[in-house]
């Protein structure tokens, strides 16, 4: 028996999703703007990110926060920082975001497009969608996986 490889059906969103939707756009234009104000605002103080580059963990919203120093440092201006295939999953108070985002990284002295994959977790407190974990991650290579 093959395997499904017709159209996804999409159902219409809940408000809970929109409302988490609404969240990601905010955070991820707040990125493109490089508005460290924006990029905080719904990120829960004890968050935990797995990143990509050094340092692969940071615990808590300044941990966090330091990260997009070196973030900025090593993007083309203006910021790219997009975003497709995104998808929203929430309940009544634990919600994910996943998508394929796309950077332009210049650390090499070069511009070159990195895309990425992202999982973002967020709980719903005091009636408010905040993000609590994020996971970046590129697919392994050659280049990039030492034997």
């Amino acid at each position: 028996m093959r395997p499904h490889r017709g159209p996804v059906e999409r159902k219409p969103m809940t408000g809970d999703e929109e409302a988490v939707l609404a969240v990601f756009d905010r955070w991820a234009q707040a990125v493109r703007d490089e508005d460290l104000e924006g990029i905080r605002a719904s990120h829960d103080p004890n968050m935990l990110m797995f990143d990509v580059p050094p340092p692969l963990v940071s615990r808590g919203i300044e941990e966090y926060m330091a990260t997009w120093e070196t973030f900025f440092q090593w993007q083309a201006k203006p910021v790219m920082f997009e975003f497709r295939e995104v998808t929203i999953t929430a309940g009544s108070d634990v919600a994910f975001a996943t998508a394929i985002g796309r950077c332009g990284d210049t650390s090499s002295g070069r511009r070159v497009e990195l895309e990425f994959r992202l999982t973002v977790g967020f709980r719903k407190q005091g009636g408010n969608w905040r993000v609590i974990h994020e996971h970046h991650s590129i697919p392994a290579t050659d280049a990039n996986v030492s034997a």
